[in-house]
């Protein structure tokens, strides 16, 4: 990890509200672990100590606008929280490192990578854990780390990064101009709701592999996560092979990029796995309802604004069938998510007496909450979240990506660096299936 020259709690350099206030229902049934993100530099010609303080006077500032961050969450009953803006504040750790950026080779996620973002003891109470952690490291090549932790109940993808980028600003000596939307009050299920109008297969048991009576043994397998790439022309391939098979009658528009991607994710993954072909396999994708809602959820909610939706049929269906069959499956799970299906879904979640099993648990190898490992998958897409531009004062970053990918199945798609239309899949799979995923996934395109 390297040698901790300061850590600091950081609080707002002002006043804030304070005060209990709710989590929505969407927030309550989140990952009660802090989503890793980190964003590597080029050499900079500016010390740790002095970037430290750019970074501790601009956070402070920043949490006078995202409050919420600095507070602490707390157990209400049921397995759900409640968040209290009592400006505990945030952590922040400086590290000098003897290691170089070099090191870290292609940056997918290895423990490696994760030992660049704080790390958080769970057993400790909830109320004891901020809900930001950031660690600056600074190599002997002279490049620079930033590793965030950001609590999921409290912030999705799209919100953590609105708040990166007005930090950022600050950082720079410009003026924070994007100020969040804070009331989760309208992601509550609706009060004249009391009961969902949609089956929600999101929420129930997830397929297991023929002949197994739980996961329990899938949980248990090594892993290992992979980082591939796929060029702008690789793509275009995928998406005309997508849509190469359908009818001239088929007025839809064409599958999309991310959906000729997604497809092809899970083909391979049933592939590599050597599924019977009857084994029943599910994908869960993550859509944003910020526009799926009438009306769209305000501009800059900040919460999680993110639902999952899912897709299931069999391994020998998606593998006799074209490309275009599953990125069909997918799609259809993406439309699942309109404004009634998502309200519902909202029900749903308050209708339970306790969510704690709705929650998955970050960590490899954890026993608790949802899995979605072998013969299932889980992708969420970055595609078209500005994850690039976290310029703190010293440049822009050379590298920005997931720190920390918990469970097989799970997978992260997003825009290559230089934004010319490839893509990076980031994910976790079994160590038995990576060869195989890998021919497969590299095949015939």
């Amino acid at each position: 990890m390297g040698k901790v020259v300061a850590t600091y709690t950081v609080r707002p350099a002002k006043e804030t509200p304070g005060g209990y206030r709710c989590v929505s229902d969407s927030d309550q049934v989140r990952a009660l672990t802090h989503a890793p993100t980190f964003y590597f530099y080029p050499p900079v010609n500016v010390s740790l100590e002095s970037a430290t303080e750019i970074l501790r006077h601009s956070l402070s500032e920043a949490l006078v606008i995202f409050y919420p961050l600095a507070g602490r969450l707390h157990w209400i009953g049921g397995g759900r929280l409640e968040l209290d803006c009592n400006a505990l504040g945030a952590l922040l750790i400086a590290v000098e490192s003897e290691g170089k950026i070099d090191d870290y080779g292609d940056f997918r996620p290895t423990p490696e990578i994760r030992a660049l973002i704080p790390s958080v003891d769970y057993n400790k109470p909830i109320d004891e854990l901020p809900l930001l952690l950031v660690q600056l490291t600074k190599f002997s090549c002279g490049s620079m780390s930033l590793g965030l932790g950001i609590s999921h109940t409290i912030a999705d993808g799209l919100s953590a990064l609105h708040f990166i980028s007005e930090w950022a600003k600050i950082a720079r000596g410009e003026q924070a101009n994007s100020p969040p939307f804070l009331d989760r009050s309208v992601l509550l299920a609706p009060e004249h709701l009391t009961a969902p109008v949609f089956d929600h297969p999101e929420f129930g048991p997830q397929p297991l592999l023929i002949g197994k009576q739980d996961n329990m043994e899938e949980r248990k397998r090594e892993t290992t996560t992979l980082m591939l790439k796929l060029s702008k022309d690789q793509v275009e391939k995928l998406k005309d092979k997508a849509n190469k098979d359908r009818s001239p009658s088929d007025n839809k528009r064409p599958y999309t990029r991310y959906e000729a991607i997604a497809g092809h994710i899970w083909r391979s993954a049933c592939k590599a796995r050597q599924h019977e072909s009857q084994q029943p396999t599910l994908l869960s994708i993550i859509v944003d309802a910020r526009n799926r809602m009438e009306p769209p959820l305000p501009p800059r909610y900040f919460g999680n604004g993110t639902f999952r939706v899912t897709a299931e049929t069999t391994s020998g269906e998606l593998v006799s069938n074209s490309l275009g069959f599953a990125s069909g499956k997918a799609r259809q799970a993406i439309e699942k998510a309109t404004h009634e299906y998502l309200q519902s879904s909202l029900v749903y979640v308050k209708c339970q007496e306790d969510v704690t099993n709705f929650r998955n648990f970050h960590t490899v190898g954890c026993a608790k909450g949802a899995f979605y490992g072998n013969p299932n998958l889980e992708i969420t897409s970055w595609a078209r979240l500005p994850i690039y531009g976290a310029d703190f004062g010293w440049g822009q970053e050379i590298y920005m990506g997931p720190g920390g990918i918990g469970y097989d199945g799970k997978v992260f798609v997003f825009p290559g660096q230089g934004q010319d239309g490839s893509f990076v899949v980031a994910l976790r799979l079994q160590v038995r299936h990576v060869d195989a995923f890998q021919k497969f996934f590299y095949e015939d395109i």
